[in-house]
C-alpha cells in the first residue's frame, strides 16, 4: 500500500543572512545604489572618487 501524499506544502520562512535570494537581491540593490552615488559624487564634484577620497 502506498502512503498518503501531504496536501498542504509548509510554509518556510527563508534565512536572512547567508547565500539565499534576498541577501544577494538586497546586496545588488545596495551595489547600485552605491554606484549611482558615486557618480553623482564625481558630477557634483568635479574629482575622481580616488582624489575625493584623498589617495590621489
Amino acid at each position: 500500500m502506498t502512503q498518503p501524499q501531504p496536501t498542504v506544502t509548509p510554509k518556510l520562512e527563508e534565512p536572512k543572512f547567508g547565500f539565499n535570494d534576498y541577501a544577494e537581491r538586497l546586496n545588488g540593490r545596495a551595489a547600485m545604489i552605491g554606484f549611482v552615488l558615486t557618480l553623482a559624487i564625481e558630477y557634483v564634484t568635479g574629482q575622481g572618487l580616488l582624489s575625493w577620497l584623498g589617495l590621489y
